[in-house]
C-alpha cells in the first residue's frame, strides 16, 4: 500500500475503494485533484490528472525519494512507475514498457518527458562520457520532435499530433547506450488547414519568428505568419508560446544530436518551400491552366535546387504512361490545387520521418556484441493519442480510435494475464472474471475482407470515379448485421446520422459518429509521381535522399502503394506485438477541464475520460480476486508491530508462519489467502483495519522510542558531565603539583645563596593556591629574616631590635630612619663638640633622676629633625 496518506486526501489506490462504482471513483478522483494529489494508483497503473500549473514535485530531492524504492513505499508518482520499470529491467533482465495514454491536453507528453528525466537522473552514477552523450541526445530528441510534430490546438498549447514509441537500450550495468524512435500517423492535414483558434506545427512559427533576418532573406521569407495562406489562421492567434526562444533551442538541440549544417539548412528550405506553395494560386486562360504568381515558382526552384521549368511542369501537368506511350495530361485548377496541397503535406510528412530516421541513425546502439558486453535490455515509452470524439470525426479520428481499441485490448489482456500468472505462481485458485472484450470491435475494423479498412481499400482500388458514398454503401452491405455498426440507411429513424454521410461505431469508450467525407482521398494519400521525380532530381543531396522512389522512370511498372489505412493497421499490429513481449506499466492521463484551469474539475468531462480509458474496468479486474497482495518479508516489515508474536522479531520457522500468526491474532484469517511468497488480502476493509492498528501502534512505539532516546540522551549528558568533572579535578591536581614542584625546584638551594633566595621570582600560582602562596611567602619571609638575625652578635641584635622598633614608631614620619648604617647614640658629641658639654650635663641629670645608666635609644642627628621642645636626646624606652 502507498505511504499512508491522511484520509482527507482520499484513497491513494482506487483498488481500495469501499465500493467499486463510477460515483465512488469520481468522488475520490475529485478529492485528490482538489487537494493537489494529481497521481493515484489502480494496482500498478498510475492515474495522472493534468494540474495545469507548475508543481514542485519533480526535483532532485523527489527523485532521490523514489530511487530504488518499491512502488507502494512512497505516495503515487510517475517516478514510482519509472523506477519499477527500471528495476524490473535491471534486476530481472526483462524488457519493459511504459504505455502513456489519454486525450489531447491530458499531459501525456509532459509525463513522457518526466519519465525520461527520471531515468536519465538515476543512471550512469560513474558519469561515463559516452553514456552522458547518449542521455543528452535522448532528451534533446524530445525538443526536436515536439517542434516538428506538435501544434497548438483548442485543447492544448503543445499537442502531439503524432504517436511516438521510444525504445531506450541499456547495457548490463543498467546505463543507457542508445535508443530507437517509431512514429505513427502524423496529422499532416494540419499543414494546409487548421480549425479556428488552432495553429499549424510549431516549426513554421519558430522559423518565421526566431530565425535571423539574413536566413529569412535567403529563404525569401518575411516574419509575419499571416502572409502565408497555410498558416495565416494560426498566425493571428495570440499565444504564450515563445517561438523565438524555441527556434534557438531546437537549432541547438539539432546540433547536439548531430545534424550537420547542410541538413539543418535543408530543413529550413523545406519549411519555406511549403509556405510558398500555399501562396501559389492557379488561373485559366482559355483551356490552359496557369500559375497566377510565377515569381513564386522561381523562389521554389531556388529553395529546392532544381530547374524552374520542372517545378512549373510538375505543378501544372501529370505524366501518365499508357503502355509504351507517355502522355502529359494538363491539370484543371482544382487538380492543380489538390496536387499543390498533396505536395505540401507529403513534403512535411517526409521531412518529419526523415528527422526521426536521422535521430535513429545517431542514437541507435552501435558495435554492441551481446557475447562481449552482455545482454542489452530495453525500456519502451509509448506516448500516443487517446480516444477522440469531436463534432466532426473523420479518417484521422477513426485511425486514432482504432489504435486505442488495440491498446485497450492489450491492456485488459495483459492485466488479466499478469493477474492469472501471479495467482498460478502463488498457488492461489483463479476464478473467471467477466469483462468487456473489445476483440469484436478490433475485428470490425481490421478483419480481412469484412473489416472497415478492407472495405475502404477495396473502394480505393475500384476503377472509375470512386466516391465516399460508394465506400459507405460498401460498409452498409457488409456490416449491416454487426451489433457495433450502424448508419442512417440501417437505422432510418436515427436523425443524429446523415444519409450517405455518417456511420456510427459503438466503441468500448462510447458511440462515435464518423463522417465518410474525405475517407477515400486520405486513404489513397495520392502524390503524383511527377513530384517525387522533381524532388529526387534536386541537386541538394539531403533533399534527394528523402525521395528515393523518384528514381523510377514513368514507364517502369511499380506495385500499387499501400494505402494509409493498411500502413497504419500494420504499424499498430507491429506495435502491439512489440508491447506484448514486454512487461507493461501504464500511465492513464486525464484532462480535468477544457479551460486549462488549475482549480476546475468538470465532473462529466472527467467521467467520460474515465469511461473510455476503461479505468473502472481496470479496478474491477484488479479487485475480482484479492484487492491487495504483498511479499511476506515486506508485509511483516510494515505490520509486525501489531502482534506480540512478531514484534520486534519473530522466532517462528518462516515469515509465512509469522504472517499467519499475525492475521489470526487480528481475526482476519477468513479474508486472507497465503501464497508461496505473498499474502493475499481480499477486501480493502481488512487492509484499512491493519493500517489503523499499525498507526495506533506506531504512535505508542514512537512514544516508547522517544522515552528511551531521551533517557539515553540524559545518560550521555550525565556521563559527559562526570567525565568533564573528573578531567577538571585531575587538571587541578596536576596544576597544584606542578606549582609545588616549581616552587620546590626554584627554592631548593636558597640556603646556599648569598641573599637566601630574596631575588628569586615566584611562579604564578593556580587560582586555587593563591591563599596558599600568600602563606608560603609569609613563611619564607619569616625564615629569611630568622636566617639573617640568628648570625648577629648580641650588640648587633640589640641595634636591629632598636631599628625595628623605630621603624614601627616612625613609619611615615621620616624619610630616612638610618636603617642602612649603625646607630652611634650621641651625635652632638660627634658633630658639634662645642655644644656637647651642656648636652652631657643635661643627660647626666636625667640619668640620675631616672636611675638609667645609659641612653637606651639613640636618635639621629638633631639637624635631620629637631627634637620636641623640653626633650633632651629624644629618648624612647620600652
Amino acid at each position: 500500500m502507498a505511504e499512508h496518506e491522511s484520509p482527507e486526501f482520499g484513497k491513494a489506490d482506487f483498488v481500495l475503494l469501499d465500493t467499486v462504482s463510477m460515483e465512488e471513483f469520481m468522488t475520490n478522483l475529485k478529492v485528490r485533484f482538489e487537494k493537489g494529489r494529481i497521481y493515484s494508483y489502480i494496482g500498478e497503473v498510475v492515474v495522472s490528472v493534468n494540474p495545469y500549473r507548475a508543481m514542485n514535485i519533480y526535483g532532485r530531492d523527489t527523485i532521490e525519494q523514489y530511487k530504488g524504492r518499491e512502488l507502494y513505499e512512497r505516495p503515487p508518482h510517475l517516478f514510482a512507475i519509472a523506477d519499477a520499470a527500471y528495476k524490473a529491467m535491471k534486476r530481472r533482465n526483462k524488457d519493459t514498457c511504459i504505455v502513456i495514454s489519454g486525450e489531447s491536453g491530458a499531459g501525456k507528453t509532459e509525463a513522457s518527458k518526466y519519465i525520461m528525466q527520471y531515468i536519465a537522473a538515476i543512471t550512469n552514477p560513474n558519469q561515463r562520457a559516452e553514456v552522458e552523450r547518449v542521455k543528452n541526445m535522448l532528451l534533446k530528441s524530445n525538443c526536436v520532435l515536439e517542434a516538428f510534430g506538435n501544434a497548438k490546438t483548442n485543447r492544448n498549447d503543445n499537442s502531439s499530433r503524432f504517436g511516438k514509441y521510444m525504445d531506450i537500450n541499456f547495457d548490463f550495468k543498467g546505463d543507457p547506450i542508445g535508443g530507437h524512435i517509431n512514429n505513427y500517423l502524423l496529422e499532416k492535414s494540419r499543414v494546409i488547414f487548421q480549425q479556428p483558434g488552432e495553429r499549424s506545427f510549431h516549426s513554421f512559427y519558430q522559423l518565421l519568428r526566431g530565425a535571423p533576418d539574413s536566413l529569412l532573406r535567403s529563404l525569401h521569407m518575411q516574419k509575419d505568419p499571416t502572409a502565408y495562406n497555410y498558416i495565416k489562421v494560426g498566425g493571428q492567434i495570440k499565444s504564450s508560446i515563445n517561438d523565438g526562444a524555441d527556434f534557438k533551442a531546437v537549432a541547438d538541440a539539432m546540433k547536439v544530436i548531430g545534424f550537420t549544417g547542410d541538413e539543418i539548412q535543408t530543413v529550413y528550405k523545406i519549411l519555406a518551400t511549403i509556405l510558398h506553395l500555399g501562396n501559389l494560386t492557379f488561373g485559366v486562360d482559355g483551356d490552359v491552366t496557369l500559375i497566377d504568381n510565377p515569381k513564386l515558382v522561381s523562389v521554389i526552384r531556388d529553395l529546392l535546387s532544381t530547374k524552374e521549368e520542372n517545378v512549373e511542369k510538375a505543378l501544372l501537368y501529370r505524366t501518365v504512361a499508357t503502355g509504351r506511350d507517355v502522355i502529359e495530361k494538363q491539370h484543371t485548377t482544382q487538380e492543380a490545387s489538390y496536387g499543390r496541397d498533396a505536395l505540401a503535406k507529403a513534403m512535411y510528412e517526409r521531412l518529419f520521418c526523415w528527422i526521426v530516421g536521422r535521430i535513429n541513425d545517431i542514437i541507435e546502439v552501435k558495435n554492441y556484441d551481446a557475447k562481449v558486453h552482455g545482454k542489452n535490455t530495453v525500456i519502451g515509452v509509448l506516448d500516443i493519442y487517446g480516444f477522440e470524439i469531436f463534432q466532426n470525426n473523420s479518417f484521422e479520428q477513426f485511425c486514432i480510435n482504432y489504435c486505442n481499441e488495440k491498446l485497450q485490448q492489450l491492456f485488459i489482456q495483459l492485466v488479466l494475464k499478469q493477474e492469472q500468472e501471479e495467482y498460478q505462481r502463488e498457488g492461489i485458485p483463479w476464478k473467471h472474471i467477466d469483462y468487456f472484450n473489445n476483440q469484436i470491435i478490433v475485428d470490425l475494423v481490421e478483419q480481412q475482407h469484412k473489416g472497415i479498412f478492407s472495405v475502404l481499400d477495396e473502394a480505393c482500388m475500384n476503377v472509375g470515379k470512386v466516391t465516399d458514398e460508394v465506400f459507405l454503401q460498401g460498409l452498409n452491405g457488409k456490416l449491416a448485421k454487426h451489433a457495433h455498426y450502424t448508419s442512417r440507411k440501417l437505422s432510418p429513424t436515427d436523425k443524429s446520422l446523415e444519409f450517405d454521410r455518417d456511420f456510427r461505431i459503438r466503441h468500448y469508450a462510447g458511440d462515435v459518429v464518423y463522417s465518410v467525407v474525405g475517407f477515400i482521398d486520405k486513404n489513397k494519400d495520392t502524390l503524383f509521381q511527377d513530384f517525387k521525380r522533381l524532388l529526387y532530381n534536386s541537386s541538394n543531396p539531403v533533399l534527394k535522399g528523402m525521395w528515393p522512389e523518384g528514381k523510377l522512370s514513368i514507364t517502369e511498372v511499380t506495385k500499387r502503394p499501400l494505402t494509409a489505412a493498411t500502413l497504419f493497421k500494420n504499424s499498430m499490429i507491429s506495435l502491439v506485438e512489440n508491447l506484448a513481449c514486454k512487461e507493461p506499466y501504464y500511465v492513464r492521463c486525464i484532462k480535468p477541464n477544457d479551460v486549462k484551469s488549475p482549480l476546475l474539475f468538470e465532473q462529466e468531462r472527467c467521467r467520460h475520460q474515465v469511461e473510455y480509458l476503461g479505468l473502472l474496468e481496470n479496478v474491477r479486474v484488479r479487485r475480482a480476486g484479492f484487492a491487495y497482495r504483498q511479499t511476506y518479508p515486506r508485509f511483516l516489515q510494515r505490520y509486525k508491530m501489531i502482534s506480540e508474536f512478531t514484534w520486534p522479531n519473530h522466532d517462528l520457522p518462516s515469515d509465512k508462519d509469522a504472517v499467519k500468526r499475525l492475521m489470526q491474532g487480528c481475526g482476519f484469517d477468513h479474508d486472507v489467502a497465503y501464497g508461496k511468497t505473498k499474502v493475499f488480502i481480499r477486501t480493502p476493509r481488512t487492509l484499512f483495519s491493519l493500517e489503523d492498528q499499525r498507526a495506533e501502534m506506531v504512535q505508542r512505539i514512537v512514544l516508547f522510542l522517544q522515552k528511551v532516546w531521551r533517557g539515553t540522551i540524559a545518560r550521555m549528558r550525565y556521563r559527559r558531565m562526570k567525565a568533564a568533572l573528573t578531567i577538571l579535578r585531575a587538571y587541578r591536581r596536576y596544576k597544584v603539583k606542578s606549582y609545588i614542584r616549581d616552587v620546590n625546584k626554584r627554592f631548593k638551594n636558597v640556603k646556599s645563596m648569598k641573599d637566601y633566595g630574596k631575588r628569586l621570582k615566584w611562579p604564578t600560582p593556580p587560582k586555587v593556591l593563591r591563599k596558599f602562596e600568600e602563606a608560603l611567602r609569609s613563611i619564607y619571609n619569616r625564615w629569611w629574616a630568622w636566617t639573617l638575625i640568628k648570625g648577629l652578635s648580641p650588640e648587633e641584635a640589640l641595634q636591629v631590635r632598636a631599628k625595628v622598633a623605630s621603624l614601627e614608631a616612625l613609619k611615615g614620619q621620616r624619610a630616612d630612619l638610618g636603617l642602612q648604617r649603625a646607630w652611634e647614640g650621641n651625635y652632638l658629641k660627634r658633630d658639634s663638640p662645642d655644644t656637647a658639654s651642656s648636652f652631657t650635663l643635661v643627660s647626666s641629670e636625667l640619668q640620675r633622676k631616672d636611675k638609667f645608666m645609659r641612653v637606651p635609644v639613640l636618635v639621629q642627628r638633631a639637624q635631620d629633625q629637631p627634637f620636641p621642645q623640653g626633650g633632651g636626646s629624644g629618648c624612647a624606652h620600652h
